[in-house]
């Protein structure tokens, strides 16, 4: 499927998650073994008392890599398949699910599931905001999205920075139809593209850059989808435009009403996060935390 060809629609229900099953089920569904082949190997481990991919390795009928993809499924954790094409290198919770950064990440997912979805509320919606221009919060989006995915959650990005819109590109999705032309009317809110190669994540891209991003963001449509995305999905995480250069993130948030505060490593300052942080306080949103990165990029 290329990137022009996977606009789908928001399911309408929970997807049930991939049934388990053994090792070498699944290397003979996934057509890398045929069944006598898996048969051989069976014999042979329980003559050697190795496990199955351990057996099928020494037997050079599968690779290392294909026996881990085959466990990520059993364990149902999601693995960017390696022929994908187009995910951004920025994407490194797809592009190394097993590295330090990625795990990491981890524990900022662990945190927001205590502080924002463990919330009585339970509104599933999470503004993720920063002072200015560059300090990765559409880096930190993408990634935080790749990793509430690989955990089993229906997980929904929505690139709502109308002004310098990034996750079209992070994701390798066309960006014609998008959130403008579903605030303004033009096209059903109800479409999502899905990213190849990352399982239970669906992006909704900006769209094209209109002249009047603030009143689009202002319009009872986006609450009506923020209510809509809420009913199907088990996590909505929302890039914004910086909060110090434009009021969009401020009504994002309120919508939301939780928001997760980005900041960069000696290059954000004090008086510059703290006038955004009294921003959203003041307007009642529940800020659940914030996140230092050290993410260089030209936008953020």
């Amino acid at each position: 499927m290329s990137a022009h060809e996977n606009i789908v629609t928001i399911p309408s229900s929970r997807m049930p998650a991939r049934a388990a099953g053994d090792i070498g089920s699944i290397l003979v569904k996934e057509g890398v073994l045929s069944v006598a082949e898996a048969e051989r190997i069976a014999e042979q481990q329980q003559r050697l008392g190795l496990r199955f991919g351990e057996t099928a390795v020494r037997m050079n009928l599968v690779t290392e890599g294909e026996v881990h993809r085959a466990l990520s499924q059993q364990f149902d954790h999601h693995l960017l398949d390696p022929q994908t094409k187009g995910l951004s290198e920025e994407i490194y919770a797809a592009h190394d699910p097993e590295g330090a950064r990625t795990e990491t990440l981890r524990g900022l997912r662990s945190q927001l599931m205590i502080r924002w979805l463990g919330s009585p509320s339970q509104r599933r919606t999470l503004a993720i905001v920063s002072a200015r221009h560059g300090e990765g919060r559409s880096h930190l989006t993408a990634n935080l999205g790749v990793v509430f995915a690989q955990l089993g959650c229906r997980t929904l990005i929505i690139d709502a920075d109308l002004r310098a819109p990034r996750q079209h590109a992070l994701f390798n999705l066309p960006d014609r139809v998008g959130l403008s032309s579903i605030l303004a009317g033009r096209s059903d809110r109800r479409g999502a593209a899905m990213p190849a190669g990352i399982a239970g994540l669906h992006v909704l891209p900006a769209g094209a850059v209109p002249p009047n991003p603030q009143e689009l963001l202002s319009r009872p449509q986006f609450g009506a989808l923020l209510e809509d995305v809420r009913a199907h999905y088990d996590v909505v995480l929302i890039d914004t435009s910086p909060a110090n250069a434009y009021a969009d993130a401020q009504g994002i948030a309120y919508q939301c009403g939780h928001a997760l505060m980005v900041v960069r490593r000696d290059e954000t300052r004090v008086e510059e996060a703290s006038q955004a942080l009294r921003s959203f306080v003041d307007s009642g949103i529940l800020v659940v935390g914030s996140v230092m990165t050290a993410f260089r990029s030209e936008r953020a």
